[in-house]
């Protein structure tokens, strides 16, 4: 039957079916809850009842006047600083490894190796490295005379950047292929001519490396700032937001007021905060990284 239509209009049927499972699925799972999580955030449920009451703007004044709520997002700067200093390190030893270097394949292997750990397990491993009296890290600093006897995860001033250095570990590896993919696109002819014409290590990087890798690296801080904003895991398992909320993040805060106080219009509502959050984050990084470049 469909080998009798025109050509054209074969192409336009098998066109629609591909797209229209897909846009189904998208549809259903994704752009339908994000409806509802905003139609959500405009009422009082509790998550049980079967009444929604509308409240109008409520929660959202809630949202930005508790600073116990909006003001947990600066526990996540933390996350953000050490990311870029992640991404830094992932180009550096991307750099390194994509030289002739002796063994430089298993080296990639044992940096990329956290990355396939479970998140929970690597959080209960850091337990153990960061243990105030039996930790391995304290036990090392105290055989090196430089003390042993640091609370990593008790302390309120620097408890996030213990806990973004155990992403540093894990995630570093990741960033690190990707940019040794990116590396590894670049024709090595123009290092030669670069060479030729007298450039230095620094000058190939700054002329050749960056520009050619310059969209690669936007998407891992995308994905640096993102993570920055959601991060949840390792302070969920490590200090449950202790110590008295000093490591406690939004998406926590998030999950707690949903499903421990049973406001479900509330958490709908930092939700969506959460997302205008990570969308103008991302649009400013976007203006900066790419100002002067189009």
């Amino acid at each position: 039957m469909l080998s009798r239509l025109p050509f054209e209009t074969q192409k336009r049927i098998i066109i629609v079916s591909f797209i229209a499972l897909p846009l189904l699925l998208l549809l259903t799972f994704s752009y339908y809850p994000a409806l509802e999580l905003i139609r959500l955030s405009f009422t009082n449920w509790d998550g049980m009842s079967q009444e929604k009451d509308w409240i109008g703007f409520a929660n959202y004044r809630e949202v930005f006047t508790n600073p116990e709520i909006f003001g947990v997002f600066k526990h996540n700067i933390a996350y953000f600083v050490v990311g870029i200093v992640q991404n830094i390190a992932a180009i550096y030893f991307a750099i390194v490894l994509n030289g002739k270097l002796k063994g430089r394949y298993f080296f990639r292997l044992l940096l990329f190796l956290p990355y396939i750990l479970n998140g929970v397990a690597v959080a209960y491993l850091f337990g153990y490295v960061f243990d105030t009296t039996d930790g391995s890290l304290n036990f090392l600093l105290g055989k090196l005379g430089l003390g042993g006897e640091t609370s990593w995860l008790g302390s309120e001033s620097f408890v996030n950047y213990t806990l973004a250095s155990i992403g540093f570990w894990r995630f570093m590896g990741f960033n690190m292929v990707i940019y040794l993919a990116a590396l590894q696109s670049i024709p090595a002819d123009l290092y030669e001519a670069a060479s030729i014409d007298g450039a230095n290590n620094w000058q190939k990087f700054r002329f050749i490396t960056v520009p050619n890798i310059y969209k690669i690296i936007e998407l891992n801080l995308f994905l640096t700032v993102t993570g920055a904003l959601e991060v949840f895991d390792l302070p969920f398992v490590l200090t449950n937001g202790g110590p008295a909320g000093a490591s406690e993040t939004f998406v926590m805060k998030i999950i707690e007021t949903a499903f421990q106080f049973n406001d479900y219009g509330l958490a709908s509502a930092m939700s969506v905060v959460l997302l205008i959050a990570v969308v103008v984050v991302l649009s400013i990084q976007r203006y900066f990284l790419n100002r002067g470049r189009d």
